[in-house]
C-alpha cells in the first residue's frame, strides 16, 4: 500500500527562479524588492492598510503584544486549544494568558464565555481562527468594544479565509499569519502582521526593525536611523521573501485546491458522521474556510489512539491535535483558567488530524477514508457523544 504522509510542503511554481534572482542581485538581507512585492500583494488582496512580513507568526504575535503595550498585571483572554505561540508571546511580555473554552462545532473560542473571564485587568482578547474557519468576530467585536479590549487575531491558519466577506487578519486591531511549511502558503518559516490601526503603523515598523526607525530612513524621511523603541530582529530575509512571493502569486489557485480537498474529505466522511461513529467540524454560513486542515473526532480517547495506530499500519500518517495549554507544565505555572474547559479537554483527547497537502490526490484521500471507515466499523460501535 502506498505510504501517505501527514503533510508535504507545496512548491512547484516560480520559487527557485525568484530565489535565484534575489541571489544574483545580491539581495540577502531584509526589506528587499521581493519583500516589498509580498507586502503590496497582501495589502491589495486582503484590503488592509499595512502588512509587515516577519520571520514567523510567533514574531508577528510578539510584535502585536508589544504594540498593544501588554505587560505585567495585564490579562489576555484566549483559547487553551491552540499552539503554544499564542500564549508564549503574551507570557514573554509579562502578561497573563486567561484560558476560555472552545465551541465544539468549530473548535474556536466560545464567544458566549468571553465576558465571564473579563476582569479589571483584562486588556486584550486573542481569538484563534482554527483551521481557517473564523471565530464569531461580530459577537467578539461587540464584547471587545464594550470592555475596551484590543483584539489580536491569531490567523496563523487563516490566509485567504474570510468572514462575512472580510479577510481574516483584518477584523481585529492586529492580525497575525503563519507561512510555516505546514501551511497551504509557505516559505519554510515566515509570517506577517496586519496593522489595522493607521496610528500604530510607524511603531510597528520600529519594533519589527530592532526598535529603530530604519524604515523611515529607507524611505528618506529621516537623515539617519537610531534606536527609538523596544524591538528585535523580526524581519525575514529577502531569499525567504522571494520564495514566498512565488507562493502568493498562486494564492487563489492553491486555496481553491485545498478547499476542494477538504470538501472531498467531508463528502467521504459524512456517512460515518450520520451513523454517529465520528463527528465532523462544521463551517458556519458566514465563514469561507481556506481548507487548511481536516479533523475528525472519535467518540473516545481510546478510539483516537487506536485509529492513529491502525492508519500507521496501513501506511497513513495521521496525528493527534493540540495538547491544551492549561494542562502543560508552563500553562499551569503562568496561566489562569478563566472558565471551565470541558469542551477543550474532551476534544483534545478525541481529535485526529488526517493527511492533507497540495499534491494529495483524490485516490489518496479515498484510501485514507476507506481505512478510517474500516476501523470505525470494526471498533466504533456506539454513537459519538
Amino acid at each position: 500500500m502506498t505510504a501517505i504522509p501527514f503533510q508535504q510542503p507545496c512548491a512547484g511554481g516560480r520559487e527557485m527562479e525568484y530565489v535565484a534572482k534575489a541571489s544574483a542581485a545580491g539581495s540577502f538581507g531584509s526589506a528587499g524588492p521581493f519583500a516589498a512585492r509580498c507586502c503590496r500583494l497582501l495589502e491589495e488582496r486582503l484590503d488592509v492598510r499595512k502588512v509587515l512580513l516577519t520571520s514567523s507568526c510567533t514574531a508577528a504575535l510578539e510584535i502585536a503584544v508589544l504594540l498593544a503595550d501588554l505587560g505585567p498585571g495585564d490579562e489576555v483572554i484566549m483559547p487553551s486549544f491552540t499552539f503554544v505561540a499564542t500564549a508564549s508571546a503574551v507570557v514573554r511580555a509579562g502578561a497573563t494568558p486567561v484560558f476560555v473554552d472552545i465551541r465544539a462545532d468549530t473548535l474556536n473560542l466560545d464567544e458566549r464565555l468571553i465576558e465571564r473571564a473579563v476582569t479589571e485587568r483584562t486588556r486584550a482578547v486573542l481569538p484563534v481562527h482554527h483551521a481557517g474557519v473564523a471565530c464569531d468576530m461580530a459577537a467578539l467585536g461587540k464584547i471587545a468594544a464594550a470592555h475596551r479590549l484590543t483584539v489580536i487575531e491569531d490567523a496563523a491558519q487563516g490566509i485567504n479565509a474570510w468572514y462575512r466577506g472580510q479577510a481574516l487578519g483584518t477584523l481585529g486591531t492586529l492580525g497575525c499569519f503563519s507561512f510555516n511549511e505546514t501551511k497551504s502558503i509557505h516559505c519554510g518559516t515566515g509570517g506577517a502582521l496586519c496593522v489595522n490601526r493607521p496610528d500604530w503603523i510607524a511603531r510597528a515598523e520600529m519594533i519589527r526593525d530592532r526598535g529603530t526607525d530604519r524604515s523611515r530612513f529607507a524611505r528618506g524621511e529621516v537623515g539617519y536611523y537610531t534606536w527609538t523603541d523596544d524591538g528585535s530582529a523580526f524581519a525575514p530575509s529577502e531569499i525567504t521573501c522571494a520564495f514566498l512571493y512565488a507562493q502568493l502569486e498562486r494564492l487563489d489557485e492553491i486555496t481553491a485546491r485545498r478547499r476542494a480537498q477538504a470538501d472531498h474529505y467531508a463528502a467521504l466522511f459524512e456517512p460515518m458522521a450520520a451513523q454517529g461513529r465520528i463527528d465532523l467540524l462544521r463551517t458556519p454560513a458566514e465563514c469561507l474556510s481556506n481548507g487548511q486542515m481536516f479533523c475528525i473526532l472519535l467518540p473516545t480517547p481510546a478510539g483516537r489512539h487506536g485509529l492513529i495506530a491502525f492508519l500507521r499500519e496501513r501506511g497513513v500518517q495521521a496525528v493527534f491535535h493540540y495538547v491544551p495549554l492549561h494542562t502543560s507544565p508552563m500553562g499551569r505555572r503562568v496561566g489562569i483558567v478563566g472558565t471551565p474547559l470541558p469542551v477543550t479537554e474532551s476534544i483534545s483527547a478525541r481529535a485526529v488530524r488526517l493527511p492533507l497537502f497540495h499534491a494529495m490526490t483524490s485516490a489518496q484521500q479515498e484510501q485514507v477514508a476507506a481505512a478510517v471507515t474500516e476501523y470505525c466499523r470494526e471498533n466504533i460501535l456506539e454513537p459519538a457523544a
